[in-house]
């Protein structure tokens, strides 16, 4: 069995025992170059940048680096007030000028995969980021999904879309 198939199988299995894999999708509009928007979203220390302060990102290891193929970054992150938690990810499917992927391999969540992508157009570049990701424990984490994780998920791109929007001024 290739590699791949057995990546695919874990995905099916993951859906068959919770079928409660959410996704979040959020497109922006950059005023920039494709390949400026590729070198700034290359550099793993610009996540410090558009992550809301209030979660005190902290890259532990990984960064020094550009962004490479089987890249694995360590960070520490303030999940909700006085709850830390370690993360750490691997960097997968990296397409030069086009997109990546990370990939929790642990961390908060039971999935996480996080596809970024970049398509030049005539205003500059539209970034979109694909996110499907799931929860642990069940019915509990389903419920901590509705009161809380989609909220936070949703003001941490509000405010990337925000910082971005002032890095690259119209």
């Amino acid at each position: 069995m290739r590699s791949d198939d057995a990546r695919v199988l874990v995905l099916e299995v993951i859906t068959l025992a919770h079928p409660m894999i959410y996704q979040l999708k959020q497109e922006q509009q950059l005023p920039i170059s494709l390949e400026q928007a590729w070198e700034f979203f290359c550099d793993p220390n610009n996540l410090d940048k558009i992550t809301p302060p209030d979660m005190k990102f902290q890259i532990l290891s990984g960064a020094n680096q550009r962004m490479h193929e089987g890249q694995i970054i360590h960070y520490n992150i303030q999940i909700a007030p006085g709850i830390w938690n370690q993360w750490l990810t691997e960097i997968k499917n990296v397409h030069p000028l086009e997109s990546f992927v990370d990939e929790q391999r642990a961390g908060p969540y039971k999935l996480w995969h996080h596809k970024h992508s970049l398509e030049a157009n005539e205003n500059g570049v539209l970034m979109i980021d694909q996110i499907h990701y799931a929860l642990p424990f069940g019915l509990l984490g389903d419920l901590v999904h509705k009161l809380y994780v989609r909220k936070k998920l949703q003001r941490i791109f509000d405010h990337r879309v925000s910082v971005l929007k002032e890095m690259f001024p119209e």
